[in-house]
C-alpha cells in the first residue's frame, strides 16, 4: 500500500470516527429502519411503508396497528439564514456542542449558513468547541461568537431563529420576560425555541402569564419546553410524555429529571417542528410500565424518526392513544351488547336500502331486456324490406317501412329473445294470435275513425252520402 493510500485511509477512518453522530441509546426502543430526520420531513427520499392492519384493531394488543405509517411531517418557514444560540457553552466540565451539532446535522431539517453562539467568555468557548468533529462537519465554519447573555434588537438583526436555554434555578422570570420584550421588537426573528431546564415545581401561574406575553406577539412561532433537573445519561435512553403547560399533572415533580442530550434533542426539534409552533410543552420522563413508555417503545419499533415521535407524542400522545383504546372498548361493547332499538333501526335500514338495490336491478334489467328486443325487431324489419324491394318497388324509404311494421317487429324481437333464452315458443301459434290481435285492433281503429266522422259531418249528411252513393251503384248495374 503507498503512503498516499495509507494517509486515505487513515483520513477516513477519522472522518467516520468522529463524525457528530446522534448518541441515541437504542436500548429497548430501537428500530432496525429508522428514517433520517429530512426523510421526516419529507426531504430527500419518500419514507419507508409502516404497518397497518385492516379491520376492527384492539389498540392495548396490537399497538402497531393503532400507530399510523410514518409519514413526512411538517416543519417551520425559514429554518435558513442565521440561527441564535443562548444559554450554552458556560460549564467547564462539559462542552455543550451537540445542540450545535443537532443545528448543523446534514440529516436535519435545517439549512443553517451561520451558527451564532452567545456566550459570557469568547475564548473559553472558543476553546470548548475546537473539536475534531467540528471541524470534519464544518460547524466550525459556521460557527460565530457573541459575549454576552441576551441579544440586543440590533444584534439580532438577520436573524430569523433563535434558540434559548434557561436555567430556572439560577434565572428567573424576568429573564423570560426579557427575551418576549426583546422578540417582540424584532423585525426579522421568526422561529424562537425556548428550553427551561431544571423546572421542577415551577410556579406555574406566574410562568403562564409570562407565556402569554409570547402569545401576543402574532409574527413568532415560539415553542417553550419546560424539563425537570439535568442529569448526564444518554438521548432516547429512557421513556417521556409530553403535556401541555399549566394543564392538569403538568407540574413537574421535585425528583423529575432529564437527560441533557435529549434536553437538546427536544429544543432543536421544537425549532423545526411546525406543530410545537406558538406551544408551551412539559417534557417528564416516566417509568417503563407507564402508557407514555409503551407508546414511545412503539413508535420507535414501527421505524418513526426521533422527529416523527416527538411530533406524534405532542399531537397525540397518550391522551389519543387512552382514546382509542377506549373507542375500541365501546364499540366492542356495543357489538355484544347490541340496543334492540338500534338494531330495529338498522335492519329497517338494511331493508330499505336492498329494496332500492332491487329495484334499481330490476329496472336495469328491464332497460337491457327492451333494448335486446328492439336490437332484434330492427335486425328484423330491415332484412324484411331487403327481402320486399328486391321484388320491386318498395314506395318507401328503409326508415318509413321500419315504421310502418314495428309492431310485427317488436313480436318477431321479442319471440327470438325468448328462443335465445331457452324459453317456451310456438312460433306460428303466436303468429297467428299475433295476426289476430292485429286485425281486431285494425277493426276497432276503423270503426273509431268512423264514430268520428260521423260526428264531425253529421250523421244525416253522411247516410244521404251512401244512399247517393248506393244508387248510383245501382243505376251502373242497370
Amino acid at each position: 500500500m503507498s503512503l498516499l493510500t495509507y494517509l486515505l485511509v487513515i483520513g477516513s477512518v477519522k472522518t467516520l470516527s468522529f463524525s457528530p453522530r446522534i448518541r441515541y441509546s437504542t436500548s429497548l426502543y430501537s428500530s432496525p429502519d429508522i428514517v433520517s430526520n429530512r426523510a421526516a420531513y419529507g426531504i430527500d427520499r419518500e419514507l419507508q411503508p409502516g404497518y397497518k392492519e385492516d379491520g376492527d384493531i384492539n389498540p392495548e394488543e396490537n399497538l402497531q396497528g393503532y400507530l399510523p405509517t410514518p409519514e413526512p411531517i411538517p416543519a417551520k418557514s425559514k429554518l435558513d439564514g442565521s440561527v441564535m444560540v443562548s444559554g450554552y457553552v458556560r460549564s467547564k466540565e462539559r462542552t455543550d456542542q451537540l445542540v450545535f451539532d443537532f443545528l448543523n446535522a446534514e440529516e436535519s431539517a435545517f439549512s443553517f449558513k451561520k451558527i451564532i453562539a452567545l456566550v459570557p467568555d469568547v475564548k473559553f468557548a472558543k476553546k470548548r468547541l475546537l473539536s475534531r468533529s467540528a471541524r470534519y462537519t464544518g460547524l466550525l465554519d459556521k460557527l460565530d461568537f457573541l459575549e454576552c447573555e441576551l441579544p440586543t434588537v440590533e444584534q439580532l438583526k438577520g436573524v430569523q431563529n433563535w434558540l434559548v436555554h434557561l436555567d430556572a434555578e439560577s434565572e428567573d422570570l424576568s429573564t423570560l420576560n426579557e427575551i418576549a420584550e426583546i422578540a417582540s421588537k424584532s423585525s426579522d426573528l421568526v422561529n424562537l425555541s425556548v428550553l427551561l431546564s431544571n423546572a421542577n415545581e415551577l410556579d406555574v401561574s406566574a410562568y403562564t402569564k409570562a407565556i402569554k406575553s409570547f402569545e401576543e406577539i402574532s409574527s413568532l412561532q415560539y415553542t417553550i419546553v419546560a424539563v425537570g433537573r439535568i442529569e448526564d445519561h444518554n438521548e432516547g435512553s429512557r421513556p417521556y410524555k409530553i403535556l401541555d403547560f399549566g394543564t392538569e399533572d403538568s407540574v413537574i415533580p421535585a425528583d423529575a429529571v432529564c437527560s441533557r442530550d435529549e434536553s437538546m434533542r427536544l429544543i432543536t426539534e421544537s425549532l423545526a417542528l411546525g406543530n410545537t409552533a406558538r406551544k408551551a410543552l412539559v417534557v417528564t420522563e416516566c417509568a417503563t410500565d407507564d402508557v407514555a413508555a409503551k407508546l414511545v417503545k412503539g413508535l420507535r419499533q414501527a421505524g418513526y424518526s426521533r422527529s416523527q415521535e416527538i411530533d406524534h407524542m405532542v399531537m397525540k400522545g397518550v391522551k389519543a392513544y387512552n382514546e382509542a383504546i377506549e373507542e375500541y372498548k365501546k364499540k366492542k361493547f356495543d357489538k355484544e351488547n347490541p340496543n334492540p332499538e338500534e338494531m330495529r333501526r338498522i335492519q329497517e335500514e338494511r331493508d330499505a336500502q336492498a329494496k332500492l338495490d332491487w329495484e334499481k336491478t330490476e329496472k336495469e334489467f328491464e332497460e337491457r331486456e327492451k333494448k335486446e328486443i328492439e336490437d332484434h325487431a330492427k335486425t328484423w324489419a330491415k332484412r324484411e324490406y331487403f327481402r320486399r324491394s328486391m321484388g320491386g318497388n318498395m314506395g318507401m324509404t328503409e326508415e318509413e317501412f321500419i315504421k310502418s311494421v314495428w309492431e310485427r317487429a317488436m313480436f318477431e324481437g321479442d319471440l327470438k329473445y325468448r328462443m335465445m333464452r331457452g324459453g317456451n315458443t310456438d312460433e306460428r301459434k303466436e303468429l297467428a294470435e299475433f295476426i289476430k290481435k292485429q286485425e281486431v285492433k285494425k277493426e276497432a281503429a276503423l270503426k273509431k275513425a268512423k264514430a268520428k266522422l260521423e260526428e264531425s259531418l253529421g250523421s244525416d249528411v253522411f247516410t244521404k252520402n251512401q244512399d247517393d252513393d248506393t244508387g248510383k251503384d245501382d243505376d251502373s248495374d242497370d
